[in-house]
């Protein structure tokens, strides 16, 4: 019995169908539910010498970490954590981009029963202020590299909460840090569960991120213990991962899609996981990892998928893998395509938010990925598409991707507790029985879901409503287009007019005839309303560290220069 069975009761394959799979999956947990016990450790019990994570150093140092070592060290963790004064429900902050020092913390502060607080090493001190304070951050353990540390300690005066920092990689950074490797291998690597009081509940807060939003201040998004088994879907029936394969997730610890794809899902199928800590992404550095690895099971965002295929994919051995997957924007076809033609594999996509795990997916055997379609409703999860009322809407018409919910206890497995002291906040976006996601889609008439765009991504020019995704598809067919980001811009007659921000392929420069093709382009291609009556070169588009285009930032610098 794999581990995941133990907690729906059957294999994957033993499903018939989607109806099946969407009828008859059901997780069961214990009141007492814990990953980092009921997970880890018995799967260092069950396969101590099995490998759990293959790490790589942005210089090519290897580190080889076994079932049983994760677990060792996340007890040698949750020692060292003790001894500094952590307990049961105070705040950790981790920015420790892809560190494998990352899993052991994060093992280690859900055995205490401590509460882990992601975030990107690319913070500036205002940033760590707010979070902070916001946060009620006690501790916070922060990588050497580049000057994560100096801008910590720039916001320091202003910390309302924060008594103990750490810094990794052994840095002599300014006063007050502790070296926390040194902390950790000096620790006792023997832990006890907790009992009585202190032993963790399932409906406990296990994890605490900041959501990216495009507007106001980023809301604290929290989940509790049961959390990981909402990401069987993602590991076991999206990836698909292979017991003793190894599945590689490209994104940045700061961000929760690390535990879809690093962590939870995958050591639930018992499949190791790879993480490449590299300082910056090289399609050629990746393909070669995932060839001299011999990754089984892969996902990425499509904009990394489209900077690997600028690569000769065909010169890399890459038979061993099995399974691909796709996430964070639509795919286009002829990503799709070319993929398919290099490897023989298709790529499956999906859709989740920091609120959920994974919701809505394509997924092999049960459904054919449609590229751009988002697919499914995945099990465990009951999605709607309303109107502003909160009703189903009918195939083909454009409303909101909601989720019914009908309560914090009858809520499905996955899906966050509540935006952490923000109770004005979690009401505005779940009532009336629906968590709404703020996120446009229409169905079509066999079920599938296609992506429209964000409720504030939405452009409305001339009483036109147009999803950024519908105008940059048709771009990117065009061969003078490599990368592309559609928003909207300030129109006295239209109000909004759509603008093409465009990262060209190689051989084309910016011209005047060069935009006049590609609105003809696009005219031609789709409803001429749509067109981008503004296009703008530039060298690249601003990205999160996991490789989402973030049309907010050209927003806001448009809107700026308005002003």
């Amino acid at each position: 019995m794999l581990m995941y069975e133990k907690y729906i009761g059957k294999n994957r394959d033993d499903f018939t169908s989607y109806d099946d799979v969407m009828q008859n999956f059901k997780i069961k947990y214990n009141d007492d539910f814990n990953f980092a016990y009921d997970v880890l450790d018995e799967l260092a019990r069950t396969q101590p010498d099995n490998l759990c994570m293959m790490w790589i150093s942005n210089e090519g140092e290897e580190k080889a970490i076994s079932f049983a070592e994760m677990a060792k060290y996340s007890d040698k963790a949750a020692n060292y954590f003790k001894s500094l004064g952590i307990r049961k429900g105070d705040f950790v902050m981790l920015v420790l981009k892809r560190s494998y020092l990352f899993w052991y913390c994060m093992m280690g502060l859900h055995k205490i029963g401590a509460v882990a607080v992601q975030a990107a090493h690319l913070l500036t001190k205002d940033d760590y202020i707010y979070r902070c304070n916001a946060g009620n951050i006690k501790m916070a353990v922060i990588t050497g590299d580049n000057n994560c540390t100096e801008a910590f300690d720039g916001g320091e005066s202003e910390y309302e909460t924060v008594e103990i920092k750490a810094v990794t990689k052994h840095k002599k950074a300014g006063s007050g840090w502790l070296d926390f490797e040194a902390g950790l291998e000096a620790a006792s690597e023997i832990w006890k569960r907790p009992a009585g009081e202190n032993n963790t509940k399932a409906t406990d807060m296990m994890i605490m991120s900041f959501s990216s939003g495009t507007t106001g201040y980023p809301k604290m998004v929290a989940h509790d213990y049961t959390y990981p088994l909402g990401h069987i879907g993602t590991g076991i029936f999206w990836h698909r991962v292979i017991k003793g394969g190894l599945h590689f997730t490209i994104s940045d610890t700061g961000w929760l899609k690390s535990l879809w794809g690093k962590m939870y899902g995958q050591w639930l199928g018992e499949s190791a996981v790879l993480t490449y800590d590299f300082e910056k992404f090289n399609a050629k550095d990746i393909l070669g990892v995932m060839e001299k690895y011999k990754v089984t099971t892969f996902c990425a965002p499509p904009t990394m998928y489209r900077l690997i295929l600028n690569e000769d994919v065909a010169y890399y051995d890459l038979s061993g893998l099995k399974h691909c997957c796709a996430a964070g924007e639509a795919l286009s076809h002829d990503l799709f395509s070319k993929w398919q033609a290099l490897t023989g594999l298709n790529i499956y996509e999906g859709f989740g938010q920091t609120e959920t795990t994974l919701c809505c997916a394509t997924l092999y055997p049960f459904t054919e990925p449609r590229p751009s379609a988002m697919g499914m409703t995945v099990p465990g999860y009951d999605m709607i598409i309303a109107d502003a009322e909160g009703n189903s809407v009918a195939a083909g018409v454009t409303g909101e991707i909601c989720i019914r919910a009908e309560s914090h206890e009858n809520r499905p497995v996955g899906l966050y507790m509540g935006y952490h002291k923000n109770e004005e906040a979690t009401q505005n976006s779940w009532h009336d029985g629906l968590f709404h996601t703020g996120d446009t889609a229409y169905r079509d008439e066999q079920g599938y879901l296609w992506y429209v765009g964000r409720n504030d991504d939405i452009i409305k020019s001339s009483g036109y409503r147009i999803g950024p995704f519908e105008v940059e598809s048709v771009l990117l067919k065009h061969p003078a287009v490599a990368e592309v980001a559609v928003t909207g811009v300030p129109d006295e007659i239209r109000g909004f007019s759509v603008k093409a921000t465009i990262v060209l392929a190689k051989n084309y420069t910016p011209s005047k005839e060069l935009i006049k093709e590609l609105q003809d382009f696009v005219k031609k291609t789709t409803a001429p309303y749509k067109y981008p009556r503004v296009i703008d070169f530039i060298d690249e588009l601003p990205k999160t560290i996991n490789g989402k285009i973030r049309r907010v930032e050209i927003r806001n610098k448009d809107m700026s220069s308005v002003k």
